[in-house]
């Protein structure tokens, strides 16, 4: 009986650690946006950001996209081939870039570089004292740390990601053209005919919402570190492995209201 009631009471204690850390996430969320409207602001904060999370971002997240373009052709073809249905490649590799791929491997890709960073720079902020120093000199640690970082986050995932859809669908046109003997006039064609406005508007929905997640969970991890070197590397690894798990969630649920009518 006795072990029972233990097993019960280490539920329950679990259960309430994770309603508590979702209680201060959300208000850590909520302060970090209301300061996005209310002075002092911080552009050249917001310009350090955008250069860290979007232009230093931009090289393994091109990378990605164009490999997978070309992956995604190149399977494409193996499969279609069976059913003699080799012509809806363009259109499968558009959609499934623009829709899918896109917002999420660059979301990936971003919070293993940037999330990582944010959270280990707050991180070392905080168990040196850096952060209480700001609240001594009347600085506001979530306008001056916080608040630049959601609102970049938010701004560049999405240019992150049309360059993303962009080298995407190269990568599938250039194995179809010169591997599996496409036309390109053809292969072209049937790109643009594929492709809709609004598969590219609901990527870039889902991207800012994901360089949100990708901030906030950098920021949040980092900001509440403790426990010297050994605290800022567990929180760099929880700031990644979360939004990395949020980001797969929550794709799932933009995708449903987006699309699933």
């Amino acid at each position: 009986m006795n072990f029972i009631l233990g097993v019960i009471a280490a539920i329950g204690a679990a259960c309430l650690g994770v309603v508590a850390l979702l209680g201060e996430l959300v208000i850590f969320a909520v302060a970090g946006i209301s300061h996005i409207f209310r002075p002092p602001f911080y552009p050249r904060l917001v310009g350090r950001s955008l250069m860290e999370i979007g232009f230093f971002s931009l090289p393994v997240v091109a990378l990605t996209a164009l490999f997978t373009g070309m992956v995604l052709a190149l399977q494409s073809y193996t499969g279609f081939s069976r059913f003699n249905a080799e012509s809806a490649i363009a259109s499968v590799v558009v959609l499934s870039v623009t829709r899918e791929l896109g917002p999420v491997l660059a979301g990936l890709m971003v919070s293993g570089r940037a999330g990582a960073a944010m959270a280990a720079e707050l991180g070392t902020m905080r168990v040196t004292d850096q952060i209480d120093a700001l609240s001594t000199l009347s600085t506001s640690p979530m306008k001056y740390l916080v608040t630049p970082r959601l609102l970049a986050g938010v701004i560049a995932l999405p240019l992150l990601v049309a360059v993303a859809d962009i080298l995407g669908v190269m990568g599938g046109f250039i194995v179809a053209t010169w591997k599996l003997g496409f036309n390109p006039n053809v292969y072209l064609i049937s790109t643009f005919a594929n492709l809709r406005a609004g598969d590219v508007v609901s990527g870039l929905i889902k991207a800012a919402v994901f360089g949100f997640i990708i901030a906030l969970m950098g920021c949040f991890n980092g900001y509440r570190s403790k426990g010297g070197a050994e605290g800022v590397g567990a929180a760099t690894t929880a700031a990644v492995v979360s939004a990395s798990i949020l980001i797969l969630a929550l794709d799932y649920i933009l995708t449903q209201i987006l699309f699933v009518k």
